[in-house]
């Protein structure tokens, strides 16, 4: 069992625990924040303002800490992060009604939240086996959809058990609990990135056109779930009474097809293919299709059936893309590049989930239509631009370099 043999490996259990335990809290704040402002007394507009800063600031810090990473490494950048990141949700906690301290602890907590999953995915090349990469990369994306679901229950456990402000204090302590975790690790501590490249410059990874070209139309996945998210929520106020458990429950069908995607993906050994095994561009093909077929708006029963294939595509994409963002990112700038898909994923969704928002007063089809438009037209673009995803060529003067035989 592929998956078996991954997790035999020396610290990948450890530093898949840490990095889902720091990377909980991102799954709670949005949340949280709601709560804990609604019970202070404040308005929806400064709530939807507070979690939009948090939003913002979290696509900001995101690449800036991933950069900050190729240069000083991983342990200082996550324990330091974590620590600000604290204190941010400890403003939030301490004086939810007051907007200064709301606005300000949000920004905190969002632009320097650990940059864990950057990190895991730059360490997986050095503490598995070429082989096992895929796998590894299909594991951690299907581990990530658990934030998702685990996150929202944490803070609705909590909420009713003792308080918002709790839950704020508990993502506060898991963000600096995964941060030790991982930054403690042998192979955190032991990880260099390779030399900056000379002409990274200022833009880093966005210096490499591929890799650009597999961001964007990755942030038409991002919009696709946005866009979910908010047809979703319409469809189960549509057909109130005939849906157990509402949106959420078509939310966690997604989810758990996106685990399952993910899981056979990584479970299939992938011979004679480019580094990720399938191509990405026909991952994203898949996931339109069960966009698509959002699309028709069935009886409750089929849209749960379908929201299951909606999200089968998403887990394995990310997997197939996370290979292909190590090769295509120029040398240094690995955990940046990484950091950048978690930016360009999170703005996706929020353009997405805002016009969907504007379209879905009219008609529930046209918010499945623009949720379909955005994963589709990623997926043109990937196929068209494939031959642009390769990664580069050996640089002369390194290949000059390296010994050679024969």
């Amino acid at each position: 069992m592929r998956y078996l043999a991954l997790l035999r490996g020396p610290y990948v259990v450890r530093l898949l625990a840490g990095t889902l335990v720091g990377r909980l809290p991102s799954g709670m704040t949005a949340l949280v924040i709601a709560l804990a402002l609604r019970e202070a007394g404040a308005p929806y507009s400064r709530i939807g303002a507070v979690t939009a800063a948090y939003a913002v600031a979290s696509a900001v810090g995101g690449p800036a800490l991933g950069r900050l990473v190729d240069r000083a490494g991983q342990p200082r950048v996550l324990l330091s992060s974590a620590c600000v990141a604290g204190l941010g949700y400890a403003l939030l906690a301490v004086a939810p009604g007051n907007a200064a301290a709301a606005f300000g602890g949000a920004v905190l907590a969002g632009a320097a939240m650990p940059p864990l999953e950057p990190c895991l995915r730059a360490l997986w090349p050095e503490i598995v086996a070429k082989e096992q990469l895929d796998t590894a990369y299909a594991f951690d994306s299907a581990s990530q959809q658990l934030l998702y679901v685990v996150g929202p229950l944490a803070v609705a456990v909590v909420a009713a058990v003792a308080s918002p402000a709790t839950a704020l204090w508990i993502a506060a302590g898991l963000g600096l609990a995964g941060a030790l975790v991982v930054a403690t690790a042998a192979p955190a501590r032991q990880w260099t990135a390779p030399p900056r490249g000379a002409g990274a410059g200022l833009l880093g990874p966005l210096r490499s056109t591929g890799l650009v070209l597999l961001l964007v139309g990755l942030a038409g996945a991002g919009w696709a779930l946005g866009a979910q998210a908010v047809l979703y929520v319409a469809y189960a106020e549509a057909h109130a009474g005939e849906l157990s458990g509402g949106a959420g429950t078509l939310l966690a069908v997604a989810a758990f097809g996106g685990l399952v995607g993910a899981l056979v993906y990584g479970a299939v050994p992938w011979r004679g293919r480019a580094a990720g095994g399938l191509p990405v561009w026909a991952l994203a093909s898949v996931m339109a299709a069960g966009f698509i077929a959002l699309v028709l708006l069935p009886p409750p029963g089929v849209m749960t059936v379908l929201s299951f294939f909606a999200g089968l595509g998403l887990a394995p994409l990310l997997a197939v893309s996370f290979a292909l963002i190590g090769e295509l990112a120029p040398p240094g700038t690995t955990t940046e590049a990484f950091a950048w898909l978690v930016t360009v994923i999170a703005a996706g969704n929020a353009a997405g989930a805002a016009t969907a928002g504007v379209l879905v007063d009219g008609s529930l089809r046209s918010a499945a239509v623009c949720g379909a438009a955005g994963i589709t037209l990623g997926a043109v673009l990937l196929r068209t631009t494939r031959h642009r995803l390769l990664p580069p060529s050996p640089d002369p003067v390194t290949a000059e370099a390296l010994p050679t035989t024969g």
